[in-house]
């Protein structure tokens, strides 16, 4: 099988479901004096003795599967509490954050609750929320989560304690995958289909459901290891939260395409239930709505508010968001709602249960982007640099101590850099940084100045003695690029981030620096691919698919060469002239070349085929799948030049050239 055509295209369309094995040897050091210290000074700066939140996490509780334990169908763990069982405990340890702790303990209060009479939601069987609404006929399912079988057992429990109904309407909020993936779980196509159910998107949906992990998808996957701690162990010195739910589901995603598109700001009614619509296009996400539920006087933000700050910048590294178009449209929403909302839920985190503190939520949480993204200009236009911004930026003490606005997913440090990126990219405007040394060879020469390997070793042991574990981290990381074989460097090393997460408030934060800790002590953690996403694939636009190559060509076997390919999808009428030259693919739609050097014409169904790793581009042409007319070796020298890359490159320490 051709290289494209391996695990690279996967990973480019399957984003954030390559997870590693959770980790068995377990290494981890328990926190320092200093670490401990650090904690415990947190509980004198936040107001641990408001303790609503966990009264309004657990109202309006009906019922929850044994230790959350959910199976897929073919007997796998798609979700599981009881190894979280360890946040019974009232006090946090050393090794956690009293912040993230606490949220950690909020986010562990799972099951269906009633949000009042006719609507409930899931919580905590997955990343996401699954909120159901009884309807005249059925019942209306908002974000089915990310996996089909959490998303079937959550149904299951709210079957189980409130009688079998029909799914009549799903509704996705947005277009990131935890809130569609698991819709097979809820419908099945052929009702879909047959218009036995109505499935609801915003504006752009499958645009953005499929593209953003389209070009980058194996650098995100691999870095989303990061941010979400996939492969640490639940516990004290492992994982305890992402902040922005517990975890995330485990196994393939499902996709069914919208069968109706949400008009801006549109009134609908769905089975009985009306609903007033509030868009928030390019904000949390690229496509997103809020709705409104007159009949309950309730208000659904989605995900454009949380119970915490979100991410401007999310370190697995996407699109920079739109912080200022961010805050508008919270005010909006508290502009044509907050006065008639009783109570507000989302999509992610337990709901706000009276409208003063609706207003209240919705001011912080308007205010908290609008700051952040103001001062970061603020101090941008005096000329500060990104790491002065996000070492000064600090919320104001009303914002501050408001528990949502603490930074357990996103941080203001690294949402403040964000804003900074978007305004003014990687370039400080200092001459010296405008061509570095790369990496490598910049660390090299550093630890050479600093008096050589076992110098810097000794100095830094003292450093993180004092606890100076942020300045041990930055120094281990030059020799560890200097030399990668250096064990005491690896050790000294992930023995800094270890400490850093154990103080780090964000769940994210924590667990990039255990996940970036443990590759140090064990090396790189190898993947697993947990299935093919049929559903993604499948809806990939053909000129996506290109775009997919084109990111792929290596440079030295396309030197030199000028190939020009026609390709058609015959079932779809869809024709593409593909031209490679100057060692660049490119393509057009709508046209082919008479002077071709290869005519190729499939089924989209073939293509497919391809994708899901069914067959391969040299078995659909031997079985006459796939017409080639011209030159069969101009097609299959084009696939030659693609190249698959490494799932599992290194980030803690340099990745090897080629």
């Amino acid at each position: 099988m051709l290289p494209l055509f391996k695990k690279a295209m996967l990973a480019a369309l399957s984003a954030g479901l390559l997870f590693p094995a959770i980790v068995q040897a377990e290494t981890s050091k328990p926190a320092a004096a200093v670490t401990a210290q650090v904690n415990q000074a947190v509980l004198n700066e936040l107001p641990f003795a408001d303790t609503r939140s966990f009264e309004d996490a657990r109202r309006g509780f009906v019922g929850a599967l044994p230790n959350g334990r959910v199976l897929d169908e073919e007997g796998h763990v798609a979700w599981d509490m009881e190894p979280y069982a360890f946040l019974n405990g009232d006090s946090a340890p050393d090794s956690v954050n009293p912040s993230l702790w606490r949220m950690a303990q909020l986010n562990a209060i799972h099951g269906l609750f009633e949000v009042v009479d006719g609507m409930y939601q899931v919580r905590n069987m997955d990343l996401s929320n699954m909120t159901i609404i009884e309807g005249d006929s059925g019942l209306i399912i908002i974000d089915p989560l990310l996996t089909p079988a959490t998303a079937r057992a959550g149904l299951e429990l709210y079957y189980q304690h409130r009688g079998k109904k029909p799914v009549v309407a799903v509704l996705y909020t947005h277009n990131h995958a935890d809130h569609f993936g698991g819709v097979k779980g809820v419908v099945n196509e052929e009702d879909v289909r047959a218009g036995k159910v109505r499935i609801y998107a915003p504006e752009g949906f499958m645009e953005h459901a499929i593209a953003e992990n389209v070009i980058a998808g194996n650098a995100m996957t691999r870095r989303a290891t990061y941010q979400f701690g996939a492969g640490l162990p639940p516990g004290v010195r492992g994982h305890v939260d992402t902040g922005l739910g517990k975890a995330l589901g485990s196994g393939g995603l499902s996709l069914i395409a919208p069968t109706d598109t949400v008009p801006d700001n549109a009134n609908l009614t769905i089975d009985g239930i009306e609903i007033e619509f509030q868009m928030a296009h390019g904000t949390e996400a690229e496509s997103e709505m809020m709705m409104y539920f007159p009949q309950f006087s309730v208000l659904n933000t989605a995900e454009i508010t949380s119970q915490q700050l979100h991410n401007i910048y999310t370190i697995r590294g996407a699109a920079i968001r739109d912080a200022n178009s961010w805050s508008k449209f919270i005010d909006k929403v508290l502009v044509r709602f907050a006065d008639r909302a009783d109570i507000l839920v989302a999509q992610h985190h337990w709901p706000i249960w009276n409208p003063e503190d609706i207003t209240h939520f919705l001011e912080v949480q308007r205010d908290l982007y609008k700051h952040i993204h103001d001062q970061t200009v603020r101090m941008m236009n005096r000329g500060m640099l990104p790491g002065d911004i996000a070492e000064n930026l600090q919320l104001p003490e009303s914002l501050n101590q408001e528990w949502s606005a603490r930074g357990y997913y996103g941080t203001v440090s690294h949402n403040a850099r964000g804003v900074y990126q978007r305004y003014m990219g990687w370039y400080d405007a200092n001459p010296a940084n405008l061509n570095p040394l790369p990496p490598s060879e910049e660390s090299r020469r550093t630890i050479d100045y600093m008096g050589g390997e076992a110098e810097v070793l000794r100095k830094a042991r003292k450093d993180f003695a004092d606890g100076d574990y942020r300045w041990v981290a930055s120094v281990m990381r030059h020799l560890v690029y200097a030399n990668p074989e250096n064990r005491e460097a690896r050790e000294l090393g992930a023995d800094a981030l270890e400490q850093l997460g154990y103080q780090a408030e964000a769940g994210t934060w924590r667990s990039a620096y255990l996940v970036g800790a443990h590759e140090l002590r064990h090396g790189v953690i190898t993947p697993k691919h947990v299935g093919l996403q049929p559903d993604l694939m499948q809806a990939l636009e053909t000129s996506m698919f290109f775009d997919a190559m084109g990111v792929r060509v290596d440079p030295e076997k396309a030197a030199g060469k000028h190939l020009v390919i026609n390709w058609s999808i015959t079932d779809k009428g869809e024709d593409y002239r593909l031209n490679l030259q100057n060692a660049t693919l490119t393509h057009r739609s709508g046209e082919l070349d008479e002077h071709a050097h290869a005519s190729v014409s499939m089924s989209r169904a073939v293509l497919d085929n391809i994708l899901l790793q069914k067959t391969s581009f040299p078995e659909a042409v031997e079985a006459g799948d796939i017409k080639v007319e011209e030159s069969v070796d101009a097609f299959f020298g084009l696939l030659q030049m693609l190249e698959q890359p490494p799932s599992n490159f290194a980030i803690i320490e340099p990745v090897a050239m080629q």
